[in-house]
């Protein structure tokens, strides 16, 4: 994308790292529409629209909205979502639909929305909000890195797919940020005591994860920097420490190597 102003459209902008890209973006001219399924917010120098990404017929409102009163759709950014904990045994399959159609087909809607629209005018960039836990399977958190995972190859493939029209497709894993994602989670009922030990020692070493989290501007301005750019990267890792670290690790060690030193992270 070259560098003059865009219309840009971000899913669940009404809060942490969503209402940071909003701001930031607004900020350096762009025109920004977040959305969210209950807008209350009344931001200065950008929109927040109705949309609920699980609603098809939502997606098409919010998407013919932005393109009535702009009449064009450069960006978005899919990062609407939800996290999930819990033990894998003890998560109902009500909870794992949710989540997929958040995470995972939420996305796709809002792709199937704007790219008509897009490969009309030859032009486009669509951001997926995936994580750094699409690399691994985490305890405790197995169907949250499943489903980022999924949105990875999803993304991928549709990169793939439109490249021909001009539109470009781009992940962005972020790591652990300073947002409200802990108490929004999905979780089920009950735990099993089988598993209550290291579910309870797991969301303790979560949680201190979180408190000492980054500022979302940080991620904000790498968005920034993705839609400035004429040839993003496939691939944004926005992580610190041993988070960024084990990216790697993963690659380089055998795999029963990787899983000890990740079972012995949450002991």
């Amino acid at each position: 994308m070259s560098t003059y102003a865009k219309v840009v459209l971000v899913t669940g902008g009404s809060s942490g790292i969503g209402l940071a890209i909003c701001s930031r973006l607004a900020a350096m001219g762009h025109t920004v529409y977040g959305t969210s399924r209950k807008p209350t917010l009344d931001p200065k120098g950008w929109r927040l629209i109705a949309m609920d990404v699980t609603n098809e017929g939502s997606v098409l409102a919010a998407v013919e909205e932005v393109l009535h009163r702009e009449k064009r759709l450069d960006v978005v950014v899919n990062n609407a979502g939800v996290g999930i904990q819990g033990p894998a045994e003890d998560t109902g399959m009500e909870l794992v639909q949710r989540l997929f159609d958040l995470n995972v087909f939420g996305a796709h809607r809002v792709c199937r929305a704007a790219l008509p629209g897009m490969r009309q005018r030859g032009s486009g960039l669509i951001i997926n909000m995936s994580s750094i836990a699409a690399n691994f399977g985490l305890p405790y958190r197995a169907f949250y890195s499943a489903s980022k995972a999924a949105l990875d190859r999803y993304s991928e493939a549709l990169r793939l797919e439109v490249k021909p029209f001009g539109v470009q497709v781009v992940v962005v894993q972020p790591g652990e940020f300073r947002t409200n994602i802990a108490g929004s989670r999905l979780r089920p009922e009950t735990i099993d005591p089988a598993y209550k030990k290291g579910y309870d020692r797991a969301m303790e070493i979560l949680g201190g994860s979180m408190h000492y989290s980054r500022d979302p501007d940080e991620l904000a301005q790498v968005v920034a920097k993705i839609i400035a750019s004429a040839k993003p990267k496939t691939v944004y890792r926005v992580a610190h420490g041993v988070q960024k670290l084990s990216v790697l690790l993963k690659k380089l060690m055998p795999g029963h190597a990787f899983e000890r030193m990740v079972g012995k992270h949450y002991e």
